[in-house]
């Protein structure tokens, strides 16, 4: 038996979806079946480590979404044809995906921004998805949704089969992410930056709207004028669409100096990160399963979270929530977090205890049994 795993819109293991497609493929156990990925020549040993023994094979040698979703249209009937596959697993499903297969089909989503009553995000990119992707779904012979929230879009907004669905949440790599041992210093380091403490943390990629990155802004400066803490505000991650608009909003801050930006900031090291944050900050305006959110629960730092796409399913009792589209109710849970320390040591507490319920073992195990059903 012959699996393909499609590799394209994993942004070479460094986005959320390419940190779900690594854990997945690092605990595929040795079985009768054969692995193969394909993908862009780029990442050709992005995937070496966590599948040493499966083939990789390039293609599409033209960069970019929207020539690579046609390369999906036209091309990929052909490779699964000549290379035999007896299912073909999309990890990315909600991004890359052909109208036709010529074996069976399993495709994972994860959300489903082009639909996100945000008007002013849907990009032609996302137009040309919105337009085509609900047929390309509806084509896979079995869906895996990260969370109840995403299949429950899957079936308002695309009138997908409940029955063809299966909720499949992400995990944790509980190796890596842990509580540790809080010193006295008040400057931590790690490579290649160093933090000043206190300090508050989102760890996302700079998009706006979506992330609600300015309005976090905004409710740190009311924080900040309220409490007169030292704390400084921490904003992990790339820059996406409309980042100028952010950078703009805090260089706009009374606070400019305390709003610290770091860039795409290594994944090896982003556990520690989180571990030395005073609070985690998850102000995001859609999310289809939150993986900050389990990352800061299961680094034992507490949490507040909007209350908005799939953040209350994924944290459960174990954070403070906020309405996302109001700075004061936000800025309250931020003081809240810093002046309750009995609060603060409660929901680091209930975070711990919610992230166990969280496994790549149980997920990986999970989708695999999805994958042989659908190929038997």
């Amino acid at each position: 038996m012959k699996i393909g795993i499609d590799t394209f819109a994993c942004q070479s293991g460094k986005s959320a979806i390419g940190a779900y497609l690594l854990n997945i493929l690092k605990r595929i156990p040795p079985s009768a079946e054969k692995f193969e990925l394909f993908g862009w020549e780029y990442d050709r040993y992005t995937y070496s480590d966590a599948a040493p023994n499966m083939e990789f094979i390039p293609r599409c040698s033209v960069s970019g979404p929207l020539a690579n979703s046609m390369w999906h249209l036209y091309r990929y009937p052909g490779l699964a044809e000549q290379r035999s596959w007896n299912a073909c697993f999309f990890p990315a499903a909600h991004e890359r995906l052909s109208m036709k297969s010529p074996c069976p089909t399993i495709g994972s989503v994860h959300k489903l921004v082009p639909w996100w009553k945000g008007k002013g995000y849907l990009s032609p990119g996302n137009i040309f998805i919105r337009e085509f992707l609900p047929k390309a779904i509806r084509k896979l012979d079995r869906i895996i949704a990260v969370s109840g929230f995403i299949k429950q879009e899957l079936i308002d907004k695309m009138g997908i089969n409940e029955s063809m669905i299966d909720v499949v949440p992400c995990g944790i790599d509980f190796q890596a992410f842990y509580p540790r041992p809080r010193g006295e210093e008040s400057v931590l380091l790690i490579q290649p930056f160093s933090f000043r403490r206190p300090y508050v943390l989102y760890a996302a990629r700079l998009e706006h709207p979506l992330k609600n990155h300015v309005r976090l802004i905004e409710a740190f400066g009311i924080f900040k004028e309220r409490t007169k803490y030292p704390h400084r505000l921490v904003l992990a991650g790339a820059d996406g669409q409309n980042s100028d608009i952010i950078k703009e909003a805090a260089t706009a801050s009374p606070y400019k100096t305390d709003i610290f930006f770091t860039g795409h900031f290594p994944g090896e090291s982003l556990p520690e990160l989180y571990a030395g944050a005073d609070f985690v900050v998850v102000p995001s305006l859609y999310e289809g399963f939150g993986i900050a959110v389990l990352e800061a629960m299961a680094s034992g730092v507490p949490l507040a979270c909007a209350r908005a796409g799939s953040l209350p399913e994924t944290a459960g009792h174990a954070a403070l929530y906020f309405d996302p589209l109001n700075t004061e109710d936000m800025a309250d849970r931020m003081v809240t977090l810093t002046t309750k320390r009995d609060i603060h040591r409660e929901c680091r507490s209930l975070g711990l205890e919610r992230a166990r319920n969280f496994s790549w073992d149980v997920c990986t195990s999970h989708t695999l049994e999805i994958i042989r059903e659908t190929m038997s």
